[in-house]
């Protein structure tokens, strides 16, 4: 398997970045076909009230190639608060009998669902689960009275993850440009 290709990282000042931030949306649940069957046996669990360390985890291991680092600032306390609520729903790919990503759904604003976090293990990358797990997520999604479906994404996130997520449906209605701190060398709760 090759490298990961890295985050499109773009300095505009000294510890700046800038990114730009593509919101998609579904109004009405897509009849779209499966995708390409992943090539490694699969499955995929939701997880009922995950504890911080295995959230930590997923979300370390799956965003860390790609910056993420808002719930890594997050306190533990802080991250059990939002884990607990019955509206934020966690489904766990399994492959290989280990954890190979996630999606991260949150219907707290139910008939609104957003996916707040979605992501391949990095070892898992380029084995097809990514659009597997994302249909799968796009199908929960819809189970709910939802009337809207979101997810952003950004310039750090894989190159692979805007196509992905507009062949599952989703329509891009906004682009914004952001200016962040490089988060590289900030402080983070792991």
């Amino acid at each position: 398997m090759s490298a990961l290709p890295g985050p499109q990282l773009k300095f505009v000042g000294p510890g700046t970045l800038e990114v730009t931030v593509t919101y998609l949306e579904m109004k009405a649940r897509p009849n779209l076909p499966q995708p390409l069957p992943p090539s490694v046996a699969y499955r995929i669990d939701r997880v009922e009230r995950p504890s911080v360390a295995f959230y930590r985890y997923l979300y370390n291991t799956v965003g860390e190639p790609w910056l993420w680092h808002e719930r890594r600032r997050a306190s533990d306390a802080e991250l059990a608060e939002i884990l607990g609520d019955a509206n934020l729903w966690l489904y766990v790919m399994y492959a290989e009998g280990e954890p190979a990503g996630y999606a991260e759904l949150d219907a707290r604003r139910l008939p609104e669902v957003e996916l707040a976090y979605f992501g391949i293990v990095p070892k898992f990358i380029g084995r097809r689960l990514g659009p597997t797990l994302l249909h799968a997520a796009v199908e929960m999604a819809w189970q709910a009275p939802t009337r809207r479906f979101w997810v952003h994404t950004c310039t750090l996130d894989h190159p692979k993850a805007l196509p992905c997520y507009i062949k599952a449906g989703f329509v891009p209605y906004k682009d914004a440009v952001r200016r962040i701190r490089d988060p590289r060398p900030l402080p983070l709760n792991i």
